[in-house]
């Protein structure tokens, strides 16, 4: 049975990856608007990953018997001053959840909650990935600044095409 104390901070965090979800599909949109079809592909796919993070939050949560609450959020941000901007809030944001992701990790280890413990160590792996990306990605939009066309390049040469992890938590309703 999974902790009430973890259960309770990861249905906050279903709805944290639900805001994630939001903004980078604000991100996505401003980017289509700007002709910029790879950044905004690259946010789309972005939004979806959030998404399925949270379902696999609500998946864990169903199979452990807790009981699920999907939170309410605030609107994203969608008014940016330049290109970088968009990936700047997204570094930032990457790096807020995963120190929501080892908050919840500290809990569950605090709780003796070991199944839960495990269940997180998937996120961890997946911060450690998003941080890395973001980041990258930041520096080659700010040092492309007058020259979308390089960063529509790097974009299109440097991400997607990872896969299914097969080694990631079942998703809810898939």
């Amino acid at each position: 049975m999974v902790a009430a104390r973890f259960a309770e901070q990861l249905n906050a965090q279903i709805g944290n990856e639900l805001a994630a979800h939001n903004q980078y599909l604000a991100c996505a949109v401003y980017y289509d608007a700007q002709t910029m079809p790879q950044m905004a592909a690259f946010f789309y796919q972005q939004a979806l990953e959030e998404r399925e993070h949270a379902l696999m939050m609500v998946q864990y949560l169903l199979d452990t018997d807790a009981t699920v609450g999907i939170p309410g959020v605030e609107a994203p941000r969608s008014d940016f001053a330049d290109v970088a901007a968009p990936v700047a809030l997204a570094l930032e944001q990457e790096k807020r959840v995963t120190e929501q992701i080892n908050a919840l990790l500290r809990t569950a280890r605090e709780e003796y909650d070991f199944a839960s413990e495990q269940f997180m160590q998937w996120f961890i792996k997946e911060q450690v990935e998003e941080v890395a990306t973001m980041s990258d990605l930041l520096t080659v939009v700010r040092r492309n600044l007058d020259d979308v066309e390089n960063i529509e390049e790097w974009v299109a040469r440097e991400t997607g095409g990872e896969g299914e992890d097969p080694t990631a938590p079942p998703i809810a309703g898939v």
